[in-house]
């Protein structure tokens, strides 16, 4: 197997977001009178974008949110993240150091998030690991989100590569869903926000810490 690019989800990852998008989530149920969601409940609730994020918080804290409310709630549920991406959001341990050592290997990398682009942007530069990724896919960028193939099939496109040299690395079932539905090769991480156990994805492989990523992507050449 030849591989020379790797494609990273980010939320549940590379980065541990759950705390701002809860402080972001419960100042807009605050405003709409309802009971705040605890950090556990926002892990469940991320994972298809942000206004999923908003729709399910509303489902969760009282009568569910109108189809047609959805987008400006999650308008106002930005507003609030806005400049906030990155309060108490970090890098999970060792990730800064694997994406240095895997660039020196030769590694490409890019990244696909079914978060919007600018708090994409805004947590990648405040985190200093904006420069790691050669092509940067946040959800409102394609027609469909992850588990959908576009966004990979996209990232391919851009880089000028076929689905046999790249690997997917992700948490969740969008993830390893669009790996599959791209006809990509796929790494799940252990911990991160989904709402089924890791074996349940179905992935290539599974680790349980960034630092084994590189060790997991030489015996998938062998």
């Amino acid at each position: 197997m030849t591989l020379t690019t790797l494609i990273f989800d980010l939320d549940g990852t590379l980065i541990d977001s759950a705390p701002d998008l809860r402080t972001a989530c419960n100042k807009l149920l605050q405003s709409k009178g309802r009971r705040e969601i605890t950090l556990e409940e926002t892990k469940k609730f991320v994972g298809n974008g942000a206004a999923k994020l908003v729709e399910r918080a509303f489902a969760a804290t009282g009568e569910p949110a109108q189809a047609s409310e959805i987008a400006p709630l999650t308008q106002d549920f930005l507003a609030f993240y806005d400049g906030h991406e990155a309060d108490e959001t970090g890098t999970y341990p060792s990730v800064m150091e694997t994406l240095q050592q895997l660039k020196q290997q030769g590694y490409r990398m890019a990244l696909c998030t079914n978060k919007p682009q600018k708090p994409t942007q805004n947590i990648l530069e405040h985190l200093a690991i904006e420069s790691f990724f050669d092509v940067i896919i946040g959800g409102d960028q394609v027609a469909k989100k992850k588990p959908d193939a576009e966004m990979l099939l996209t990232t391919l496109t851009k880089m000028g590569i076929t689905a046999d040299q790249a690997v997917m690395i992700g948490d969740s079932p969008n993830d390893i869903g669009a790996a599959d539905n791209a006809e990509m090769a796929s790494i799940a991480v252990s911990y991160g926000y989904r709402r089924v156990s890791v074996e349940e994805l179905g992935a290539d492989r599974i680790i349980d810490h960034m630092s084994q990523l590189p060790d997991a992507l030489e015996a998938m050449k062998a």
